[in-house]
């Protein structure tokens, strides 16, 4: 006798296998009823067909009923009508997860905050940096004119030259030739100008003197606008003009180091004299804080004239005392 095979369990197939057979067996409904309602018509239009082979005048009705037509309105509008929004990520439950580090108590709009006040002062800093900005950022004038009126760059005789360095240097120079020679073409900071050509806050404030241009501080939006001068323009005023030479401004900055080194030295000094001033009063206070004053207790009498011997209590010291 021989023994059956085992069965095998089937195991429930998962919702994503059920609803993959669902919408198998729908899409396969719709392609029969689609298929079955070709063939009626290609049958009744067979049937129908007058001697010509061509189908009889019949009366067409103009459109559905107008229920049909309400509803096929009613899905197309839905259809097409906004999806909702998706849902918040905070919301969890039935309840939103708010950040509390991030919420200002507004106390009902009626309380100014210290620093709402700070935000309006910071904003108007801005508006006005961008203005001077925009104020200096104007673009000059197209000339369509003649070749001869037509500016030109100085180094090659280029019609496309940078406008900004016209417009804020007047120097007509071509982006290639500005990119060519950094030497004498580009731009320093006003830091650049103190530091290396020795010139003052009031002769770098001058546009009339030396022309600058305008940029946004990278550090902050609020700082004062960083100021851009050309290279080539601040060494003309500082050789030629405010010291004479090169060899003049490398003479004066030399003086104002050795001048520092001296002022650092006597500093130095001075930090020196008064650290050591303290450290003496410090020990002068401390052995006076440090000095033992006696204090002595009852006479003891050693003799029968009066003699006798008084101790300090604390450090044992002995004076021979007589009592008259």
């Amino acid at each position: 006798m021989s023994t059956p095979p085992p069965q095998l369990q089937q195991e429930p197939p998962t919702p994503e296998q059920v609803r993959k057979r669902e919408l198998n067996r729908l899409k396969a409904k719709e392609r029969q009823r689609q298929w079955l309602s070709k063939q009626a018509e290609s049958q009744q239009t067979a049937s129908t067909s007058n001697v010509n082979g061509k189908r009889p005048m019949v009366w067409t009705p103009a459109g559905p009923p107008r229920v049909e037509r309400d509803g096929a309105k009613a899905v197309s509008q839905q259809a097409q009508a906004p999806k909702p929004l998706p849902r918040d990520t905070r919301l969890i439950g039935k309840y939103i997860e708010y950040d509390l580090s991030k919420m200002v108590n507004r106390k009902g709009g009626f309380l100014l905050e210290d620093g709402q006040e700070v935000d309006e002062e910071v904003r108007r800093k801005e508006r006005q940096r961008e203005h001077e900005r925009m104020r200096q950022n104007v673009e000059p004038p197209v000339l369509l004119g003649a070749s001869d009126t037509q500016p030109i760059c100085c180094e090659c005789a280029s019609i496309h030259i940078d406008s900004t360095f016209q417009r804020v240097f007047g120097c007509l120079v071509c982006n290639k030739c500005k990119d060519e020679k950094p030497e004498k073409y580009s731009l320093l900071t006003k830091t650049e100008c103190k530091e290396d050509y020795l010139l003052t806050d009031p002769e770098l404030r001058d546009h009339e003197l030396l022309p600058h241009l305008l940029k946004a501080n990278p550090h902050s939006s609020t700082w004062n606008n960083m100021m851009l001068f050309l290279r080539f323009q601040v060494e003309e005023y500082a050789f030629k003009v405010k010291w004479g030479s090169s060899e003049a401004l490398d003479a004066e900055f030399g003086k104002r180091v050795a001048y520092k080194k001296v002022a650092r030295q006597k500093k130095f000094d001075k930090s020196l004299q008064e650290l050591r001033k303290r450290t003496k009063e410090s020990i002068w206070q401390q052995r006076r804080d440090e000095e033992h004053v006696h204090e002595y207790g009852v006479i003891e009498k050693t003799g029968a004239g009066g003699e006798g011997v008084q101790r300090c209590m604390s450090c044992g010291f002995e004076v021979e005392v007589e009592e008259m």
